[in-house]
């Protein structure tokens, strides 16, 4: 039989006993690890221009051509005008001929002013003959006289 050792000492296995596992030593230092060298840009100096990005050159795109420069797509909804009704400045000739309204109707304004002027101002000392002038071109218009055909911006008037 064996007996036990009085000494406690795990460094020497008796008999069939395993080695104690050693415990790691922690006060030895951890390895150093040597630092990346960067290779050192000079400084600039004072007043030393800066090195300048070098750009690489684009492809040239061809032009576009500009808005403004493309023909117009007829749409009549975006500002091209409307042609105007034949019947309507018709009407508006022979019921407010006096006033000019129908030439302001067609975009002759410069004359539909003068008419407005002449019945107002004349129309007092003519007792309202001035209006005839209107009559007419209200008769004119309906009747397709060539004078009254197209309206100030050259749009054909619509039956």
């Amino acid at each position: 039989m064996t007996q036990p050792h009085p000494d406690n000492n795990p460094d020497t296995p008796e008999g069939n006993q395993p080695p104690a596992p050693q415990q790691p030593d922690y006060s030895a230092q951890p390895p150093q690890y040597a630092q990346p060298q960067v290779p050192q840009q000079p400084q600039p100096q004072y007043g030393a221009q800066p090195p300048q990005p070098q750009y690489y050159a684009q492809p040239q795109v061809p032009q576009q051509p500009q808005y403004g420069a493309q023909p117009p797509q007829p749409n009549m909804a975006y500002g091209y005008p409307q042609p105007k009704s034949k019947i309507a400045a018709g009407l508006l000739g022979i019921f407010l001929g006096g006033l000019g309204i129908h030439r302001f109707y067609l975009g002759y304004t410069t004359i539909g002013v003068i008419q407005l002027v002449l019945t107002v101002v004349l129309g007092i000392f003519t007792f309202g003959l001035v209006g005839l002038w209107g009559l007419v071109e209200g008769i004119m218009i309906l009747a397709g006289a060539e004078y009254f055909r197209r309206d100030a911006k050259g749009v054909p008037l619509r039956d």
